[in-house]
Formats: C-alpha cells, sequence, structure tokens
C-alpha cells in the first residue's frame, strides 16, 4: 500500500453548475485520506454548484500540469456539459495522465471527457443516464454499465450524485494501488 500522504489530486469542476455533492464529498473523503487536493477550473474566479456552494479554485486547466499530480478527479453537473465536454486542454491532462498510468477518475456526466480523450476504449465505465451522456460513452469505445461505480484498471467513473461517496472511496482506494 502506497503513502496517500504524498500524494496530489487534481479536482476538476466546471466554473458554474457543477454538482455539490460531486465536488464536496469525494474532497472529503481526499482530505480525510491524506491527500492534497488542488482544484482546476476555466479560470480561478470562484466556481459555484447547482446547490449554491461556491468554490475558488486554485489553478486553471490551461496552467495544470498533470506530472505534478497522482490523479485526476472530474466532477459533474450540468457545467461540465457546457464547460468541461469539449475542452482540448482538459481532454490533453486526462490523456496524459492515463498515460503515465496516473488515476483518472469522473462522476455525472463527466465521464464523458475521459470518452473524448480516448481513454476509455474498450472499457467499462458508467454515466448519468442521460441519452446523450451514454451516446458520447459509446461513441468514444467504453462499453457503458447502468452501475453506481466502475473500476477499470486506473480509471474510476461514478454514476450520479447519491454515488459521490462510494465514489470518493473508490479514488482513494485505486490511488493506493496505482
Amino acid at each position: 500500500m502506497s503513502d496517500l500522504a504524498s500524494k496530489k489530486v487534481l479536482m476538476v469542476i466546471a466554473q458554474e453548475d457543477f454538482r455539490d455533492e460531486e465536488f464536496f464529498e469525494p474532497r472529503e473523503i481526499f482530505e480525510d485520506a491524506g491527500l492534497s487536493i488542488t482544484i482546476a477550473s476555466k479560470t480561478t474566479n470562484e466556481a459555484t454548484g447547482v446547490l449554491g456552494r461556491a468554490v475558488k479554485p486554485d489553478v486553471s486547466i490551461d496552467n495544470a500540469i498533470i506530472a505534478d499530480y497522482d490523479a485526476i478527479v472530474i466532477s459533474g453537473g450540468p457545467g461540465s456539459r457546457k464547460f468541461l465536454w469539449s475542452d482540448k486542454k482538459l481532454q490533453k491532462l486526462v490523456t496524459d495522465a492515463f498515460e503515465q498510468e496516473k488515476v483518472v477518475a469522473a462522476i455525472c456526466i463527466s465521464p464523458v471527457v475521459l470518452a473524448r480523450a480516448g481513454v476509455l476504449e474498450g472499457k467499462k465505465a458508467t454515466v448519468f443516464k442521460d441519452p446523450e451522456s451514454i451516446r458520447e460513452l459509446e461513441k468514444g469505445g467504453a462499453v457503458y454499465e447502468d452501475r453506481d461505480v466502475i473500476v477499470a484498471d486506473n480509471i474510476v467513473t461514478g454514476r450520479d450524485p447519491k454515488c459521490a461517496e462510494k465514489f470518493g472511496e473508490a479514488v482513494v482506494e485505486t490511488m493506493e494501488k496505482f
């Protein structure tokens, strides 16, 4: 088992309308595990969740360097479709993290970012039960399964806000192996 206290997580959220539980619940689990957390978004301006909670990102996605982290975790929420799905720099961070065998994780509709980055090819994955999100996953070569959380090697996907805690725990368990 690796020492999690020396490990760093890049948590990515949409600038607006991220799902509060999908960010705050895993973050609490990561903090409890001793992980160091950096928050990234489009800008370092305050980001707001759909339930009204706010957080100030530490770094912009454009300035994030994946070599500095052991994992990248992308929160979901409606803002993901608008701000994250088509973000080429975020897709590159995901691809680089995957190629460097770091933990790559996303919840709700954000596994679409992983699919578009090309890291779900032939892998089981879950996503929010929304036809467009499922289509995007399958288009990216993923084997969609309607489950709470799926771990496929170094990739963790979670379905929805109700799974946020389970998702956070699965990320920590996966980080212990990678």
